[in-house]
């Protein structure tokens, strides 16, 4: 559903993938007046004052022999007993998919250690307060926006995400 908007928003900017920002930014210092990371705030930081933690995902897809397995696209477990925490069925992104098998991928807990991807913040007092500290160091780099998840080592919801992008606008401009 963001493919349109995000295709407008980058219309005529050159994108890299299978980049390393820190690689990039020592080869190109100068490239920008300003930047938006939306990386790891510690990391930013070269973990100068300690690492915060986070918390993974693992997936696992499977191709089962049915034309449908639970209806949706994206399905949450928060049962305790149910080892997975969300379902994805990937044929309901599309309309008029009709075929005899599915696509599903399960998502599991796992944890994180450096060089995982980090996907959630562990919101305990510990990391808060190292958050705060590493938050106070951000404020001095005035070259540097940190946004989402681990640039303001925060659970944002879409909406959310959606709403602080438009207040960052707004306050930039």
């Amino acid at each position: 559903g963001y493919t349109k908007i995000i295709e407008k928003m980058l219309d005529g900017i050159e994108v890299k993938t299978d980049t390393d920002y820190f690689e990039f930014i020592k080869e190109n210092p100068d490239i920008a007046e300003k930047t938006l990371f939306t990386g790891m705030i510690d990391e930013y930081f070269g973990y100068k004052l300690g690492a915060l933690e986070y918390r993974s995902v693992r997936f696992e897809t499977e191709v089962l022999d049915t034309d449908n397995y639970q209806g949706n696209a994206v399905v949450n477990y928060t049962e305790y007993e149910v080892p997975y925490t969300r379902i994805i069925e990937h044929k309901h992104f599309e309309y008029d998919v009709d075929t005899t098998k599915t696509v599903v991928t399960k998502e599991y807990p796992d944890k994180w250690v450096q060089g995982k991807e980090p996907y959630y913040t562990i919101n305990d007092e510990r990391n808060n307060n190292l958050y705060q500290k590493y938050s106070e160091l951000a404020k001095s780099d005035k070259n540097v926006i940190f946004g989402g998840r681990l640039g303001q080592y925060k659970y944002f919801d879409m909406d959310k995400v959606i709403a602080e992008a438009l207040n960052c606008v707004k306050a930039e401009l």
